[in-house]
């Protein structure tokens, strides 16, 4: 333990307490600053422009409220809970994200990712992480990434890391509500806290707490479509994607790059080590783009011209759009001068903010139980419409982006239908 406690001061959790020496050392390691350096909502910030929190501060709040979970667990001495696993949680919850890469879930899709893969790859790698951890034991290191890969032989650890009522999501609605300026996210956290229990090996939540869990599910729903869907924020997701590629296919076919550094040639060739991908940060990534602005491939500038300036793609949203049309759209791209491969995208974003529980399902984790007076438990939506209603929810509408200047070169070109299709209806 440190001798005196150490207290970040925080907008979403008022104050984060560290009194373990470990998660402090955890804290100061290069791997974890490297977090600073993440924003947490990626390319968010080109729609919300108070979105530059970092994934490092995001961290911290899922170790303080899984910090409250469990002081809420041992001041209540609740059996269930195995108090020898506190600091093996405590390590979970501030590490689980330590691999994500620069703009996130935007570079994993380019480049065929997993952070929580890379999570792993840190901690049992030859890192600072891996240092402090193992001072707790040999074994330590294993522990937490059994954790962080759901591999854990005690369940009810990684449920409080990873599940549908976890300390990571609940963290991530209300900061991301908060630094975007909206209400969605927020939902009632100190009573499902102070309602959360463990039992027979799971997270369970008294069933007197119901309404609080459907307020947070619903802040789930609206967090997804209002802001971590939106078609703005989708647009520069989809040219950052673009540069990725393009740069790829450049440094594959020999293009010599006026700028370039590494490791840039391992993330296109996949071979990337853990001290190369830790050097791989935000301010990197952009500064790259900002000087490929000038590059002679006329793609790769306009891209990243387009991604630094925010000069985005537009796009039409459609109820329907079969693969005949996006034939046509194709064919119509190529006849007046445009890429398809480049200049014609299509999005059709999905989410199920609650996995309803099915008879015979095995996946309990991802389920949240109540507890009745009886000490019986019965899943939530068997409980409640709310969450029937809303898991069952499909938002069946495409979005086709495109750049809608070089379009605006070439309308006259355009047959009437899909002049009428992308001129009246874009955004």
């Amino acid at each position: 333990m440190l001798q005196e406690e150490k207290v970040f001061k925080d907008p979403v959790h008022h104050y984060i307490h560290v009194q373990d020496r470990t998660i402090w050392d955890l804290i100061n390691t290069k791997e974890f600053q490297r977090l600073r350096r993440i924003r947490q909502l990626g390319t968010s910030f080109f729609t919300f422009h108070g979105a530059e929190h970092s994934r490092f501060s995001h961290s911290l709040g899922v170790y303080e409220i899984t910090r409250r979970i469990i002081s809420q667990f041992e001041r209540n001495q609740y059996e269930d809970w195995p108090q020898d696993e506190q600091l093996v949680v405590l390590c979970a919850a501030l590490l689980h994200d330590v691999g994500h890469g620069p703009f996130s879930h935007s570079i994993e899709e380019a480049f065929d990712m997993n952070h929580e893969d890379w999570t792993c790859r840190i901690i049992l790698g030859n890192t600072e992480v891996n240092e402090v951890l193992k001072r707790v034991s040999p074994d330590f290191p294993d522990k937490i990434a059994a954790v962080i890969a759901k591999t854990y032989e005690k369940q009810i650890v990684v449920n409080l890391v990873s599940g549908s009522l976890d300390a990571d999501r609940m963290d991530y609605l209300l900061r991301d509500a908060y630094f975007t300026g909206v209400n969605y996210g927020t939902f009632d956290i100190e009573r499902i806290i102070r309602l959360m229990r463990p039992f027979n090996g799971r997270i369970v939540v008294k069933a007197s707490g119901m309404h609080a869990v459907e307020h947070y599910l619903l802040s789930r729903y609206e967090m997804y479509w209002q802001v971590y869907f939106h078609p703005v924020t989708r647009s520069s997701e989809l040219i950052l994607r673009l540069i990725f590629k393009r740069a790829k296919q450049l440094y594959q076919s020999g293009y010599t790059f006026s700028y370039f550094y590494k490791p840039l040639d391992a993330l296109f060739e996949g071979t990337l080590t853990t001290e190369q991908y830790v050097r791989l940060d935000e301010a990197f990534v952009q500064t790259a783009f900002s000087q490929w602005i000038y590059e002679e491939d006329e793609r790769l500038s306009d891209l990243c011209q387009r991604f630094m300036e925010r000069k985005l793609y537009k796009y039409v949203e459609v109820d329907s759009l079969d693969d005949k049309m996006m034939n046509r759209l194709r064919q119509e791209w190529e006849a007046i001068g445009l890429d398809p491969e480049y200049e014609l995208n299509v999005d059709s974003p999905s989410d199920n903010p609650y996995d309803v529980y099915r008879s015979g399902d095995e996946s309990t984790q991802q389920h949240i139980w109540l507890l009745d007076r009886d000490d019986q438990i019965i899943e939530l939506s068997k409980q409640s419409n709310i969450v029937r209603t809303i898991s069952g929810l499909k938002r069946g509408k495409h979005s086709i982006y495109f750049p809608m200047d070089k379009l605006r070169e070439r309308e006259h070109l355009l047959s009437p239908d899909v002049h009428q299709l992308l001129f009246r209806r874009s955004k």
